[in-house]
């Protein structure tokens, strides 16, 4: 498709001055004052590092959609992330604060960007344009996933109103992405598929508005709802649609699956790491944060989401459930 080149590389520096804001602006939101253990901070205390994350995770997101899911495209996109997350910690630990400091952040991530991106070009001159419909329905869902990580997550006090206002941006952004993948992953561009990909758009982004228009812990139904729909959406406009209309009981399993799924899966990821795996620990301490009061834990949701996403990927982006098969480049 000829939309996802621009729209991916678009969606990855927009996912990138968030990530900019994240650090220089709600980032110092969440330092406690002081070293003293009353201080200490609670669960979910470091919620702008998981936006942050998620937001690193569009910008490779971005770029798989910018590379039709070509593993050209794809792999240098995943390093780019590994690297970019590594960043953030060193950067972390030097507290930026300041209008300064974010355009410093948002110019220089966004030339690092242009640079891969304008690589990776380069490297595609005189290649004929190919799709790989698997790994753009596969970036959908875990866009998908994250959708669901950034419009319900909490903060101790729940009481900031830019930990809303930058949950509702990043889901905002995923939400765009999921539905471009999917788009971009979608057999034929057809005006039904254009309007059905529209319509999901509006609905999902309205529905992580309403999940954070609730107060936490009463918004369990209303993310169960939203995924259902987007997840299931996805599917709607990805999958293949023989005689020219979906068959309909091939998305009521996906419905299923959409249903149940990133809630089991958020849970299975979520135990091992307070448990056994204390990954967000180790990331607080990189980033000479204060650790989390022992009382509770300190759970790196952004990689609950990512790996969430990864395990949808596999029941809704695998070749015989979207019919794909290789074929001449479209």
């Amino acid at each position: 498709m000829r939309f996802a080149r621009p729209v991916g590389l678009l969606l990855s520096a927009a996912a990138v001055v968030l990530w900019a804001i994240g650090m220089t602006v709600l980032q110092p939101l969440t330092e406690p004052i002081g070293p003293w253990s009353e201080n200490l901070p609670g669960n979910n205390a470091y919620w702008a590092r998981d936006l942050r994350f998620m937001a690193i995770m569009a910008v490779t997101l971005g770029l798989v959609l910018a590379g039709r899911g070509q593993l050209r495209w794809s792999g240098p996109a995943v390093l780019l992330g590994g690297c970019w997350v590594a960043g953030d910690v060193a950067i972390d630990r030097s507290d930026p604060t300041g209008v300064e400091a974010t355009v410093l952040l948002a110019v220089g991530g966004c030339a690092v960007l242009g640079v891969l991106a304008a690589f990776l070009l380069w490297q595609d001159r005189g290649t004929p344009p190919a799709t790989d419909r698997k790994a753009l329905t596969g970036a959908a869902c875990v866009a998908g996933v994250l959708t669901l990580v950034a419009a319900g997550i909490e903060s101790p006090t729940d009481r900031e109103p830019e930990l809303n206002q930058g949950a509702l941006a990043t889901a905002a952004l995923l939400v765009v992405l999921a539905v471009g993948a999917a788009l971009a992953a979608a057999p034929q561009r057809s005006r039904a598929r254009v309007g059905l990909a529209a319509g999901l758009a509006v609905v999902a982004v309205l529905g992580a508005a309403l999940v954070r228009a609730d107060p936490p812990g009463e918004r369990a139904l209303q993310e169960l709802a939203l995924g259902t729909v987007l997840l299931t959406g996805v599917t709607l406009v990805a999958w293949d649609w023989p005689g020219g209309r979906p068959i309909w009981r091939h998305h009521a399993l996906a419905a299923l699956a959409a249903l149940v799924g990133p809630a089991a899966f958020l849970l299975a990821t979520a135990i091992p790491m307070m448990i056994l795996l204390p990954i967000g620990a180790a990331f607080t301490a990189l980033a000479g944060n204060s650790p989390i009061n022992a009382a509770d834990s300190d759970l790196l949701i952004s990689l609950c989401g990512l790996l969430s996403g990864l395990a949808m990927a596999l029941l809704l982006a695998w070749p015989s459930a979207l019919g794909y098969r290789p074929g001449p480049p479209r």
